[in-house]
């Protein structure tokens, strides 16, 4: 055992076998990941660790705020290279780790600095499963960078716009995780076209979500991810967004964000259901998070006037009574459309068309 620069007491990586040494960095990283996972059977649990803790390198090196945007663009495509195995991991640990701020949370000190335990683990996957990870990472790392150096004081431009970010931060890990299921298992794989498509969406629906609960914490740090053209056409100018403000054109912009969330989340369940019903930790995986965002719309909706996240986060029993619900409904179709109709039954929603979302060449 070690300590870390908290005085934390941790394992030392070379105590741990692979699965878990992934469990302990996922529960430091993401305590929703860390519990959702292990209901994926043996084959896929251990592929979507590492593919989690892959995207939080990147979200690292882009949150990270000792580093300009040049360099979190260098850093960036230097960890592409090395989730392809065209670059050294233990070079670029090296480099980067001492540049993380105090600001980071000593998780993700640890993370970055046993990127090359990581990588090691990526490279002993299959070939598809490299693949579909590798392919993730480039995405994601161009795409992110693409809005580093946009001034988001007042939000983006259009909705298209939104789509674009919630693609490159949720949609892209929708499809790798839908090539991940698809290798797994062939009787999926034969939805795989129908799934990839859905699975933007339900990336989009959870990441939207994120947005608006999160919108009173983005905006104290100088960034708002709300599109200004459903706010012009409301007639509320997103300049003159503060917490407080109580502006009916400003919910009736937001609501309408509500209700595109919501139908995206309903093309989430349409892909649920596309799992077998017997691949019962499959479904739990998918709707463990489709549960918790519809609640926490529900939450968001009901408290239009919040003015910080934590009075529209979902309780932890709630989070008990999804976990009880999926598990009660996972196995019948019928059952799972009525609790998701019951859970967003005051929800606004869009129509599909407007809440489909393609996906898009990068």
């Amino acid at each position: 055992m070690s300590k870390n620069r908290s005085g934390v007491l941790i394992p030392c990586q070379n105590e741990l076998g692979d699965d878990a040494l992934q469990s302990w960095l996922l529960e430091g990283v993401s305590r929703t990941f860390a519990l959702t996972i292990p209901r994926l059977p043996e084959g896929l649990a251990k592929p979507v660790s590492n593919a989690y803790l892959l995207c939080r390198i990147v979200d690292t090196i882009e949150d990270e705020v000792s580093l300009d945007n040049l360099q979190k663009r260098r850093f960036c495509q230097q960890f592409t290279r090395v989730v392809a195995g065209d670059d050294d991991p233990a070079a670029l640990a090296s480099e980067l780790a001492p540049l993380l701020s105090a600001q980071t949370i000593s998780a993700e000190h640890e993370l970055i600095r046993l990127i090359p335990r990581v990588i090691a683990i990526t490279h002993g996957f299959d070939a598809p499963q490299r693949e579909a990870l590798s392919e993730c990472v480039r995405i994601m790392g161009t795409g992110m960078a693409e809005f580093q150096d946009r001034d988001l004081r007042y939000g983006v431009e259009t909705l298209a716009e939104m789509n674009r970010y919630c693609y490159f931060v949720a949609g892209v890990v929708g499809e790798m995780l839908t090539r991940l299921f698809c290798h797994y298992s062939p009787e999926i794989a034969a939805h795989r076209e129908r799934m990839m498509e859905l699975a933007v969406s339900f990336g989009q629906g959870l990441q939207m979500t994120n947005i608006l609960k999160d919108l009173w914490d983005d905006h104290a740090r100088g960034v708002c991810w709300l599109p200004r053209e459903i706010f012009d056409a409301a007639g509320f100018d997103l300049k003159h967004l503060k917490p407080h403000h109580n502006n009916p054109r400003f919910r009736e912009g937001f609501v309408q964000l509500i209700g595109i969330a919501h139908a995206h989340l309903r093309n989430a369940l349409e892909y649920t259901l596309l799992i077998p019903v017997h691949e019962s930790g499959m479904r739990e995986f998918c709707l463990w998070a489709l549960g918790m965002a519809v609640l926490t719309l529900r939450k968001v909706n009901g408290n239009l006037d919040f003015s910080e996240s934590s009075q529209v986060k979902i309780t932890r029993a709630s989070v008990k009574a999804t976990i009880l619900t999926t598990r009660v409904t996972r196995s019948s179709d019928t059952l799972l459309k009525l609790a998701f109709t019951l859970a967003g039954a005051r929800l606004p929603m869009a129509s599909t068309e407007t809440a489909r979302v393609g996906s898009q060449q990068v």
